[in-house]
């Protein structure tokens, strides 16, 4: 399967979109700790990378809390369910690992959904910058800390 990626400039630096022709297999941060070595071929102009392109531009103007893109993401089965789970965290929200691993049945698996969470591969939209620690404090982030903070601030700026 081929993979097809473009830069894309965001309020928090650029970013690094990949598809293939099912969906959206990868949005990284630059010197996000999970980018791929191989990003596939560079096409800008493929229909699945524009309309992430657009999804994610409401996203940071606060039109958008929810994406509507086909995805592609490759994983373990473990980390699949903990990426389905993160997909269930309301716009706006935080939980943290514990809850994560109580929802998908795995409630001593604490570390390894810290782990999962850490790999995956669809920053923002599947929202792995909404689980936090148990004690409330941000702690961890592929792409930075820093911008973790920068997304919840920017979602809860748009609440109702």
């Amino acid at each position: 399967m081929t993979n097809y990626y473009c830069q894309n400039m965001s309020p928090l630096g650029v970013m690094t979109i990949q598809c293939n022709d099912e969906g959206l297999s990868g949005i990284w941060f630059e010197q996000h700790t999970t980018l791929p070595d191989d990003l596939g071929i560079e096409n800008a102009a493929h229909p699945l990378l524009q309309q992430a392109k657009i999804e994610l531009k409401e996203y940071f103007a606060g039109q958008r809390q929810t994406f509507h893109l086909p995805l592609s993401v490759q994983g373990t089965a473990f980390q699949q369910d903990v990426w389905q789970a993160l997909k269930s965290i309301p716009y706006g929200q935080t939980t943290n690992y514990q809850a994560i691993a109580e929802q998908i049945g795995r409630p001593k698996a604490v570390r390894a959904v810290g782990a999962a969470n850490g790999k995956n591969p669809l920053s923002i939209v599947i929202p792995c910058h909404r689980v936090i620690g148990k004690s409330g404090k941000l702690v961890g982030y592929a792409g930075g800390e820093s911008r973790k903070e920068a997304l919840l601030k920017l979602e809860n700026s748009h609440l109702g």
